[in-house]
């Protein structure tokens, strides 16, 4: 039998405290909320009351139920006051020392079989454990921002945990109505360990000025389905936060690069700019606290004006392929308003890609997304060709053929031959260098890539990728297209995975790494990313849906590019693949999907 606990120590009351202090007495658990001062002590009263207050506005909480809920909880400065508590939650700054003092402290004044906890993102259970003379009886109970809506916890057990103890904390959770993932003491435990490498990396790409931290953050969004990008996730959770966790997780776990804070960021928190809670970091917000940006220098101007700025008029669009993406491509212009005009390799692929584009637009109408003469509007605006000598008049060209270079080039040098100058010439790759293509024409200032995403008459984003010798016109004229086609065009240089796969791809790698160390299963990972972080699928489900192999292919073209030996890919997924286990596709990945 799990043990009962009736009283609860929360030490700090900052958002994270308050929000714990929120979870449990919600719960019928007695609470007492201990901070260092009697304004501190008045600060976390004040958090606590406006989140219960908010939640009885939206209705989520009855206000008997609010004011039960503050008469379990029983506020107090200084630590004597947990002498008799069951448990007691640590929920002070990352600092390894304050933590280890707190401890000392609490270990004195507590039972002995109390059970300390502490809430620590990134430090080490066990150095923080030692500073008590029970640490068979610390364990780590990792909650997520904000604590009363977020489902995860970590529960973090050091080498010497008591298994009673872990048992008994699990309990608890399953009491709470959380969702408990149970690993070992190691820097970042799972979510993080996963998620600031990523952040990391954008911040290094913002630093770079490879792209604009409105197109991270709107590719990242639109392109993953993730709840915030990585900037404004950074800002929320504080610059000087995300650098101690990064710090830490540096130091203890191994010293990969990847975790090496990135220079612009300590630059940020020496300067004050901390993010929301100080009115500015990557963005600048109403005032310090507040979650509305506002306008700044780096803010790009209104779309119109960008739009205009030397963008070519384009009404004729040849669109080069016969496989989904080239499918999709023919649909989204087509209802968008363009003449299309469709080139395959033959007439019998030509039929093929008009049924199937037929196919999809009476989907539309049936699903009541379309209406019968908009689909035959937009079926009479494409002709079928198989030959490419009907693109000489065209005022775009987008490829997008098989993801071999030899094949693009070809195409490429062709088209130069054939299509009128001034043609903005496109190529939809998501893995070759745009220049390589551009060099096969004798106008390379033309040529940029455009890369859709999958399926292409749903998915909003489009990466706008020019290389060194693209022109502004023609940058301008794509994001233009993209505008027209109520798409969300993000421009970036031509590297290897552009900004969506550069900062998705070494993220799942990292999860397959993680599991190849036995440190967690497939199934608490996916847990801990979609609980954790609001992710909407976890890393191993993603895998499994894109196939290992094309996954495989990204990080090698990643790890070939950026030589970061962070990135290399991890043996499971080589072995993997190797083996015929692509995911879904073959039935079989880092899941049986066989019975599916």
């Amino acid at each position: 039998m799990a043990r009962e606990f009736s009283t609860v120590g929360v030490v700090g009351l900052g958002t994270m405290g308050a929000g714990i202090v929120e979870v449990f007495a919600r719960n019928g658990i007695d609470v007492v909320a201990v901070e260092i001062s009697e304004p501190a002590l008045e600060r976390g009263r004040v958090t606590l009351t406006g989140s219960t207050d908010r939640a009885v506005a939206k209705g989520k909480l009855a206000a008997a139920d609010r004011d039960a809920l503050h008469e379990r909880v029983h506020f107090a400065v200084g630590l004597d006051a947990l002498h008799s508590v069951d448990l007691v939650i640590e929920a002070v700054p990352e600092h390894l020392d304050l933590k280890q003092r707190i401890f000392a402290e609490l270990d004195r004044v507590c039972r002995p079989e109390t059970i300390l906890a502490t809430n620590t993102s990134s430090l080490s259970v066990t150095e923080i454990s030692v500073a008590t003379t029970r640490p068979n009886q610390v364990i780590g109970i990792h909650f997520f921002n904000p604590a009363p809506v977020m489902k995860l916890v970590e529960v973090v057990r050091t080498v010497v945990t008591s298994p009673e103890v872990v048992a008994d904390v699990e309990a608890l959770c399953a009491r709470l109505g959380k969702v408990d993932v149970t690993i070992n003491d190691r820097a970042g435990f799972i979510a993080n360990a996963l998620l600031f490498g990523y952040l990391n990396h954008a911040v290094a790409m913002f630093e770079s000025h490879y792209a604009t931290r409105e197109d991270i953050d709107a590719a990242m969004k639109l392109g993953c389905g993730l709840p915030m990008g990585p900037l404004a996730l950074m800002d929320l959770i504080g610059l000087d936060t995300a650098y101690e966790i990064l710090d830490t997780m540096y130091r203890r776990g191994g010293r990969d690069r990847r975790h090496a804070p990135v220079p612009l960021l300590k630059q940020m928190v020496t300067a004050g700019l901390l993010g929301r809670k100080s009115g500015r970091g990557f963005y600048t917000y109403e005032r310090p606290g507040s979650p509305v940006v506002v306008p700044d220098e780096l803010t790009p101007p209104a779309t119109d004006a960008a739009l205009a700025d030397g963008a070519r008029a384009i009404t004729k669009v040849g669109i080069v392929g016969s496989g989904t993406m080239a499918t999709g491509i023919i649909e989204v212009f087509a209802k968008a308003g363009y003449e299309v005009v469709s080139v395959t390799r033959g007439a019998e692929k030509s039929a093929m890609v008009c049924e199937a584009v037929k196919t999809s637009l009476n989907k539309g109408v049936v699903r009541g997304k379309l209406a019968e003469a908009d689909r035959d509007a937009a079926l009479g605006r494409i002709s079928w060709s198989a030959t490419l000598d009907h693109l000489a008049d065209v005022d775009l060209v987008v490829e997008a053929v098989v993801e071999e270079l030899s094949v693009k080039k070809a195409l490429f040098a062709s088209l130069d031959e054939i299509c009128k100058p001034g043609v903005v010439l496109a190529t939809t790759t998501s893995s070759l260098p745009v220049i390589d293509v551009a060099m096969a024409t004798q106008r390379p200032a033309d040529v940029v890539g455009l890369h859709f995403f999958n399926p292409a008459p749903v998915m909003p984003l489009v990466e706008v990728v020019r290389t060194i010798r693209t022109s502004p016109e023609t940058t301008a004229t794509a994001r233009a297209v993209c505008a027209a086609l109520g798409k969300t065009g993000v421009v970036c240089g031509d590297r290897s995975g552009f900004i969506v796969n550069a900062l998705l791809f070494p993220y799942l790698n990292d999860a397959v790494k993680m599991l190849e160390a036995s440190y967690s299963t497939a199934d608490d990972i996916d847990h801990a990313m979609k609980l954790g972080c609001g992710y909407p699928m976890g890393p191993f489900e993603l895998l499994d849906v894109v196939g290992l192999d094309v996954s495989l292919a990204i990080q090698r073209e990643l790890y070939l590019e950026l030589r970061e030996p962070g990135f290399a890919p991890a043996p499971l997924l080589e072995h993997l693949v190797t083996a015929g286990y692509l995911g879904r596709k073959t039935r079989r990945g880092f899941r049986d999907h066989s019975h599916r």
